[in-house]
């Protein structure tokens, strides 16, 4: 008997190994089914042959039907973000807001960046933070504006007290557990609109 790409492709999908990979000729896995007349391609007298897995017994995984939001919109004076699909809201979540003198921007920005357990240095005596749920910038980071090597975004807090206050210099604080969820519901070039 003699091996096929084939059915080695269907091999490693259906997670099993059925046939040893040792004796395999690299010439018979590139000719993509074609079979070889080099005898190295044989399986040795001594094994066994688990017959093929029929391709409707190979699992699928699982359709995602989670929904993407279209846009974001952050109100400021409601202090709450919500995440839209077309125009019906999907999901909405407290934030705290950028204090006096460091207001959070207005305007039609997009979202720029999107990193998962964020590390934040302090732009004031150059410490870098441990990525976690304890870092300032907790465990997910969602960048829409950038000004020079300034950014400002949506991202998690250790201080989840602060909800509904104006008091980050400039970014968009939310719970970890908020930010975790408004990270799996967006992706980088989504509109987000501040008003």
């Amino acid at each position: 008997m003699k091996f096929t790409l084939s059915l080695l492709t269907l091999t490693f999908i259906s997670g099993s190994i059925l046939l040893p990979i040792e004796g395999i000729n690299k010439q018979a896995i590139a000719s993509e089914g074609t079979p070889s007349a080099t005898p190295s391609t044989e399986l040795p007298a001594t094994s066994t042959v688990t017959p093929p897995v029929e391709e409707a017994a190979i699992p699928t995984p699982p359709e995602t039907t989670q929904t993407l939001a279209t846009h974001l919109v952050l109100n400021l004076k409601e202090r709450r973000v919500y995440a839209y699909q077309d125009d019906q809201v999907i999901a909405n979540y407290p934030v705290a807001i950028g204090k006096p003198g460091w207001e959070t921007p207005r305007g039609d920005f997009s979202v720029i960046q999107m990193v998962e357990d964020p590390q934040w240095k302090n732009p004031w005596n150059g410490r870098v933070s441990a990525a976690g749920p304890n870092s300032p910038l907790g465990e997910r980071w969602i960048g829409f504006w950038r000004e020079g090597g300034k950014y400002i975004g949506f991202h998690g807090t250790p201080g989840e007290h602060v909800m509904g206050q104006a008091v980050s210099h400039g970014c968009v604080r939310m719970r970890n557990r908020d930010v975790k969820a408004l990270y799996e519901l967006v992706q980088t070039g989504i509109p987000v609109i501040v008003q």
